[in-house]
């Protein structure tokens, strides 16, 4: 049993400490909203982001960063990647060099939210936008050097929290904090929850983040009323787009072929529970972007997300056209169609 702190109690933070409830740890699951976790309190439900799964007694729901991370083993971070540098900032005095850091979130930090923070130096804001990894080490690293762990996969929370077969990938530098991190959310017996292990940090976030911007894509196809050929032509050259940034940032390509990768790709590509494919679903309508943010609850974490991809296409020097065109639809007006046609017109070139 391990003390596991979880720090968001949005559906997937929720989902999460189901799990690591359910492999036997002892669980605080840290609201942002006071309002949130006096729910989670007195209902033991969440009925904001996850209604319909009881919290078994040994999650403790919190508003209090410190009371959250108390005696932590494990700290895992379930929150939007703009906010992520915010939260590590204020955690920061009550965190300890034995720790392991679980990031859950599936994004990348731009440079104009990086630009917002009070402790960012000139050298560095001339490296963003930063993967989650490098957020986390910006805050932590002047103090210790952080044991970082990297949770991602095809993993919609509704169904973890159901309790159905899943399989994600835990990636880390250090083999035994990866290993770890395995065992706590493992059941001794009758495990649904199926965690590997990789140590291609970098390839893992960047599938997990720029699988986002492709969901978006594939959403504005199904919106555009396209068929399945229309799809899996964009899905398969989204995917050599995110393997070609992950090779180029340092990641491996093989890591792209796994769970991380093309699994959390079909599932955000394809999933009706996934959130940045109904955002492109609702553009391909004809909808506004404002519009249709202000209907959802919960961050599509892809629309931030391709502005730091955006970002990064610039600085890598890259060939990356349905991020790029991703990009320009929901920031520079470019509508479905006229991506569409901007795709299909290219000029021909081998695969």
């Amino acid at each position: 049993m391990r003390k596991i702190a979880i720090i968001g109690a949005g559906s997937w933070g929720t989902a999460l400490a189901l799990v690591a409830a359910r492999a036997g740890n002892e669980v605080r699951l840290w609201a942002h909203s006071a309002q949130v976790a006096e729910s989670l309190r007195l209902n033991r439900e969440n009925p904001i982001y996850l209604p319909g799964f009881s919290l078994p007694d040994s999650v403790l729901p919190t508003n209090d960063l410190a009371e959250a991370l108390l005696d932590a083993e494990m700290v895992l971070t379930v929150v939007p990647s703009h906010v992520c540098r915010e939260v590590y900032q204020q955690m920061l005095p009550h965190l300890l060099p034995e720790m392991i850091f679980v990031s859950a979130t599936k994004g990348i930090e731009s440079g104009a939210d990086f630009s917002l923070s009070t402790t960012a130096s000139a050298d560095r804001l001339k490296s963003a936008p930063r993967r989650m990894e490098e957020v986390v080490r910006d805050v932590i690293g002047s103090q210790f050097q952080p044991n970082y762990v990297a949770l991602s996969g095809p993993s919609f929370a509704q169904e973890v929290a159901k309790d159905e077969p899943c399989a994600i990938v835990a990636a880390s530098s250090s083999t035994e904090c990866a290993a770890a991190v395995q065992r706590a959310l493992s059941s001794v017996t009758g495990s649904r929850f199926r965690v590997y292990t990789n140590n291609d940090v970098i390839g893992v976030e960047t599938a997990g983040a720029i699988k986002n911007v492709m969901a978006i894509a594939t959403g504005a196809v199904n919106g555009l009323g396209l068929g399945y050929n229309s799809a899996a032509a964009l899905v398969t050259r989204g995917l050599a787009e995110m393997t070609r940034m992950a090779v180029r940032l340092g990641g491996r390509a093989e890591t792209l072929a796994g769970l991380a990768g093309i699994g959390d790709l079909m599932l955000t590509c394809f999933g009706s529970l996934s959130r940045n494919r109904r955002v492109g679903f609702e553009l391909g309508r004809g909808r506004k972007l404002d519009e249709i943010i202000s209907e959802m609850r919960e961050v599509a974490e892809g629309v931030k997300t391709a502005k730091a991809a955006h970002e990064l296409v610039a600085k890598l020097a890259i060939e990356m056209p349905i991020t790029t065109g991703v990009y320009q639809m929901l920031y520079e007006g470019k509508s479905p169609r006229e991506l569409e046609l901007e795709l299909m017109e290219r000029p021909l070139k081998p695969e």
